[in-house]
């Protein structure tokens, strides 16, 4: 493990401590993934396995991504600004700043004790104890083993959803973060009940008709630097609108620009009501994570977001200027 900042207990110190809570609160991200949901759900299933009431919340009164919805658990997520319910400690997963808790900081802010498990550096804990591994290659490799900790058996369903939020981080096993310890774990949950094929099936080989036409769209709107190592693209919402298209649909864009041969660096732009996310991947060891701060953001080497507070055409611009894509395809223009 490399020791980061905001890290100040281990998991054992923090299995210990939620032993006597008799209410816990559980939150990750805003726009949370497979790996913020996998990681709340698997927690929660052990907590209450040991007696412990437990909510799960989402940041932002949103609808979470539907490509999770076979996750044990998922139908009782519930929006921070409705949940008015008991928190004797509140538990961030995969979440470093209270900036990305959304609607769920203001309990976090109020809870008796506060906890973070994740695996993203940042220079300051939010949290009374806090233990981040930016070397773990999701934040559900942590939760699976704090569950051991806490006494709870690790079953079908913690597993479950502990592989998904591993399947999803590493990018289906092929990013760089896919080391030993991803395997050794997955191997774990698949022989605690995880079905590879089944997690496949619901993540990957599920898409909608809209996200395939945002596909086209998104080859349609991309830039590549003159040496072909950097890709750009966007989506607008007109884009959505036209298709029918949710955020979730979008997920797989960033990963179509970095699929393509010859490209080492990849920036998918979606215009939101008032801002733009931006989402980073590398794979030719390029600091995505540095780029993202730039622009407010943050995340891992290999993978990063931020959210540009601007126009469409303004967060393009700026981007194509950062990865030296001398004339991207810009939104209004004729075709676009």
């Amino acid at each position: 493990m490399t020791v980061t900042p905001q890290t100040n207990t281990d998991l054992a110190a923090i299995a210990r401590a939620l032993g006597p809570c008799d209410s816990v609160v559980i939150c990750g991200h805003v726009s949370p993934d497979g790996d913020c949901i996998g990681s709340q759900l698997a927690l929660a299933a052990a907590l209450r396995q040991t007696g412990t009431a437990v909510a799960c919340l989402l940041a932002r009164d949103e609808e979470p991504p539907r490509d999770l919805a076979f996750l044990p658990g998922f139908e009782g997520l519930i929006p921070a600004a409705r949940y008015e319910g008991p928190c004797d400690a509140f538990v961030a997963v995969d979440v470093p700043t209270p900036e990305r808790l959304g609607d769920a900081a203001a309990i976090q802010a109020a809870a008796p004790l506060t906890v973070t498990v994740d695996h993203h550096a940042v220079p300051e804990a939010m949290s009374a104890l806090s233990y981040t591994d930016p070397d773990a290659a999701s934040t559900s490799l942590l939760v699976w083993e704090l569950a051991g900790l806490l006494g709870a058996e690790r079953d079908r369903i913690v597993a479950t959803c502990c592989f998904t939020g591993l399947v999803t981080d590493t990018g289906r096993f092929q990013y760089q973060n896919a080391d030993a310890a991803a395997f050794a774990a997955a191997a774990e949950m698949v022989a605690a009940g995880a079905e590879p094929a089944a997690v496949s099936r619901h993540l990957f080989q599920s898409r909608t008709l809209a996200s395939i036409q945002l596909e086209g769209l998104t080859v349609a709107h991309m830039a590549l630097s003159a040496d072909g190592a950097a890709a750009l693209s966007w989506l607008s919402l007109a884009d959505f609108a036209a298709c029918g298209g949710t955020k979730a649909d979008a997920e797989p864009m960033v990963d179509v620009l970095r699929c393509i041969d010859g490209v080492g660096v990849a920036c998918m732009l979606r215009e939101q009501e008032g801002e733009v996310r931006g989402s980073l991947r590398a794979k030719d060891g390029t600091d995505v994570a540095a780029i993202a701060r730039e622009f407010g953001g943050g995340g891992h080497v290999a993978a990063a977001g931020f959210t540009f507070h601007g126009t469409l055409p303004e967060a393009v611009a700026a981007l194509a200027g950062r990865l030296g894509i001398a004339d991207p395809v810009r939104p209004g223009e004729a075709g676009a």
